[in-house]
């Protein structure tokens, strides 16, 4: 299944009928709160199985999944996922992987969370999707407040930075 830029894979609420393996492509993953605040907590990348908090037990989507650029996802009925997870054993093993991994990636970015200075955060981030951007700037992706979101910084520091780096 082929996503372009802009097209959602699944939406916040959805039951999730079907899980679905990135094989390439990136997807952010915002979840829009009760106030209103919609906020960006999540980027998949090749090789994750989403949802992740669906992987063991059915749950309806945290966030709204949307294609950063062209993507390809298998989808996987959810019903297969979990036959398949009670009948054979490795399947457990797989999971436990995928969410190890996942977890390595979160802990990855809650370091780049803590670095010194906001330059250096947006410099980490930068070369983090440079691995899947294929050479595309990262405001091609992801407007500043976003940005700033993964960073921990507000939008003016990302403006700042964009029209400035080094300072």
């Amino acid at each position: 299944m082929i996503l372009h830029k802009g097209e959602v894979l699944f939406r916040q609420g959805d039951s999730c009928q079907n899980l679905y393996k990135v094989k390439s492509g990136l997807f952010k993953v915002t979840r829009l709160h009760a106030n209103g605040n919609m906020v960006l907590f999540n980027i998949l990348y090749p090789g994750e199985t989403v949802p992740h908090h669906s992987l063991i037990s059915p749950k309806e989507a945290h966030g709204t999944a949307v294609a950063l650029m062209r993507s390809e996802v298998e989808p996987i009925p959810a019903v297969d996922w979990y036959r398949e997870l009670h009948e054979e054993p490795g399947k457990a093993l797989e999971i436990a992987l995928l969410l190890q991994e996942k977890v390595r990636f979160m802990q990855t970015r809650l370091d780049h969370l803590t670095v010194g200075s906001p330059g250096e955060r947006l410099e980490l981030l930068t070369r983090w999707l440079n691995d899947y951007a294929h050479g595309a700037a990262l405001t091609d992706f992801l407007t500043q407040e976003e940005i700033g979101q993964l960073i921990g910084v507000r939008r003016e520091t990302i403006n700042r930075l964009l029209r400035h780096p080094g300072h």
